[in-house]
């Protein structure tokens, strides 16, 4: 092992990328470094199992003058998202949940729902899939002014006290924004996942992950916080240099009630490149295996029904990523998959599967080129900027194949 999560490529060669062409990922985060775009970022590249580039740029803690090191923790956001959406699937492989039930099978606190803020009925039930696949009706109450997004800002969605059943039984009481199985709307869908976890699992979120994810595949920085000793490994973000302040994020350097399975965890560029890895193997690593092949595709195929709908926010918020047709994605079970080659402006492979988070980081695999790529950054702001230009510069590095 190369103390990053998987064995180091002798020379980048070997995975089939060029170390010149690599060298182009350096030089131009080292100049958005200077430029004060980020503070810095850690990426690496995998092919064949095998890290083919590992760097650390620029600061973790600009203000401190700290530089990044490989093994920065950083809050990882809705990289938290395909976490849950394993979970789920375990218990699923193991018959104790069905993802084609009504998610007030496992919820009762979600069998009334109303659509709107007229509070219609809603015809059709919720689904633990549509919870995976964001087709449940609900939202994301900082994502828009509409009349029910500003009901449901009145609910205190994000309190760090609350638990996975506080945040559920508020839900509860709220209107859907949509119909569900009708409209994808990126939401609260995989917090509620998380509670259908806890439900059916007996345990927390923070403890199923810790007994069945993240400690049997060695994710050892990968936790709802970051204390003690590791406190001094987290990434922060910069000032802005309008206000002067940072922008706003979670102080993971304490313990926290809430672990949200949307959005809740920190992780390394190491740790997450292992939970990648087991994806693209099938859904095992180092002979550990937490899903079948089968699953693993299933999971990676497009659930989106035909006809969907799409709320505002998705081509807003995720631009040439957004999976919609016209950019040639959809979305599986925990993930934006790509279905067409094209159309979309940015490189990649029908079947290759990602998401990101809000704070600047962002994740890939892809199977067609046996490669994982990962981007960890805290700038909330230039995130879809930094979407686009690491798959142009991963790709740009791809140019052989994997050697045995």
């Amino acid at each position: 092992m190369s103390g990053l999560g998987l064995p180091m490529a002798g020379r980048p060669a070997e995975v089939g990328l060029s170390a010149e062409r690599l060298q182009r990922i350096g030089k131009t985060l080292r100049h958005d470094v200077e430029r004060r775009l980020i503070p810095g970022a850690v990426m690496l590249i995998a092919r064949g199992g095998r890290i083919g580039f590992a760097e650390a740029i620029g600061f973790r803690d600009r203000e401190a003058g700290a530089p990044m090191p490989l093994d920065a923790i950083f809050r990882i956001a809705s990289m938290t998202k395909p976490v849950t959406s394993v979970a789920a699937m375990m218990l699923a492989e193991e018959g104790a949940l069905q993802i084609s039930s009504p998610v007030a099978e496992y919820l009762p606190e979600f069998r009334e729902r109303t659509v709107g803020v007229e509070r219609v009925r809603a015809r059709r039930v919720m689904t633990v899939q549509d919870l995976m696949r964001h087709t449940s009706g609900l939202t994301y109450a900082g994502f828009g002014d509409s009349a029910v997004q500003m009901l449901w800002r009145d609910a205190d969605l994000m309190n760090e006290t609350q638990t996975n059943a506080d945040l559920v039984g508020k839900l509860a009481r709220l209107p859907l924004m949509f119909e569900p199985g009708t409209t994808w709307e990126y939401s609260m869908s995989t917090d509620v996942l998380g509670r259908v976890v806890e439900i059916v699992s007996g345990q927390s979120l923070a403890d199923f992950f810790a007994a069945r994810i993240t400690g049997p595949l060695g994710m050892t920085d990968t936790a709802f916080e970051a204390i003690d000793i590791k406190a001094a490994r987290i990434a922060e973000p910069q000032t802005e240099a309008a206000s002067g302040v940072r922008p706003p994020m979670r102080n993971v350097g304490r313990p926290h009630r809430w672990a949200s399975g949307g959005g809740g965890l920190v992780s390394t560029a190491a740790d997450y490149l292992r939970f990648c890895q087991m994806l693209l193997n099938g859904g095992e690593l180092d002979g550990t295996r937490l899903l079948a092949p089968k699953t693993v595709r299933h999971m990676t195929a497009n659930h989106l029904p035909p006809g969907c709908s799409y709320g505002d926010t998705a081509r807003e918020r995720f631009g040439a990523l957004a999976p919609v047709p016209e950019m040639g994605y959809g979305f599986g079970l925990g993930f934006c998959v790509r279905t067409q080659p094209g159309m979309s402006p940015v490189p990649g492979s029908v079947g290759e599967y990602f998401w990101g988070g809000v704070t600047g980081t962002y994740f890939w695999i892809d199977p067609a080129e046996d490669l994982v790529a990962i981007f960890l950054s805290q700038a909330p702001d230039r995130r879809l900027h930094y979407r686009y230009l690491s798959r142009q510069l991963v790709y740009g590095a791809i140019t052989g194949p994997v050697t045995r």
